[in-house]
């Protein structure tokens, strides 16, 4: 089952990516991993830098994908981030911190997506 959804969220990753790309983000990274965690997406948006979690669901039967962001999930979002703005020495830019939605339909109807820019502040 685990593969399952590991290839769902990559589905929805690359999903997340073109509709971004389409919104004019330029995306930057993907899947930056460290010891903390791992971010999905990063992208620019105009003069901010956008952290994006990606939220890949079959449905809204369990609530919707972006309640999935907890307050704990946030601040390891944040510190992921923080660690990547060292790295990359970003620290001219404005930053923000985005959820992209995902609803797959079944039928093959087209997925809706929902992006939620500036979707959490710590």
């Amino acid at each position: 089952m685990h593969h399952f959804n590991k290839d769902i969220g990559n589905y929805g990753e690359s999903l997340a990516q073109e509709y971004l790309k389409k919104m004019g983000y330029i995306i930057l990274d993907k899947n930056f991993r460290c010891k903390l965690g791992e971010l999905d997406l990063i992208g620019k948006d105009d003069t901010f830098i956008a952290f994006i979690e990606v939220k890949t669901r079959y449905s809204n039967l369990y609530g919707y994908p972006c309640e999935a962001v907890t307050k704990s999930k946030q601040f390891r979002i944040y510190k992921i981030a923080q660690l990547y703005i060292l790295k990359k020495k970003l620290f001219k830019c404005n930053f923000r911190f985005d959820v992209v939605e995902i609803i797959l339909n079944k039928n093959d109807e087209k997925p809706s997506i929902r992006l939620i820019k500036n979707a959490f502040q710590l």
